[in-house]
């Protein structure tokens, strides 16, 4: 985990090939169910995994609160590369990038905000649960590996 100015990029290596974490940032009932801190589903909307596709969707928290969101999908690079900007606020681009190792998969997650104020705000909020993002994405990938994630 590093910090920067209005900056968080959290890095993780998966045990699982490159192709697999690509499906699962892509695919939109995969995305689902991973996306968000532990306790946290996902409704989506509208979901065009395309440059300049629109992602709408409402996270349901585990309070029992809605948080609706909007983001558009500038760049994806098959295999490699995907990059959001979160147009709700607190708005901020994801940039997540894959490199494989060894059979491995190295993901680095840069979430950088616009408003630095903001960011200071929610900073340590984020920064957990980024981490618990990245335990619900390899939770989800040992089972896309063991073909249970059906």
């Amino acid at each position: 985990m590093t910090i920067g100015k209005n900056e968080i990029i959290s890095t993780r290596v998966f045990d699982a090939p490159q192709h697999l974490v690509y499906q699962a940032w892509t695919t939109p009932d995969l995305l689902a169910r991973w996306w968000g801190p532990h306790g946290f589903t996902n409704t989506f909307h509208e979901i065009d995994i395309m440059p300049g596709g629109a992602w709408k969707f409402t996270m349901h928290g585990p309070d029992g609160r809605d948080y609706p969101n909007e983001s558009v999908f500038v760049e994806l690079v098959p295999l490699e590369r995907v990059v959001l900007d979160h147009l709700s606020e607190p708005q901020f681009r994801v940039t997540a990038t894959f490199e494989e190792e060894k059979g491995r998969t190295k993901v680095v997650f840069r979430q950088t905000f616009k408003k630095e104020k903001q960011f200071e705000q929610i900073k340590q909020m984020c920064i957990n649960g980024n981490e618990e993002n990245f335990d619900r994405f390899g939770q989800l990938l040992e089972e896309m590996k063991s073909g249970t994630a059906g």
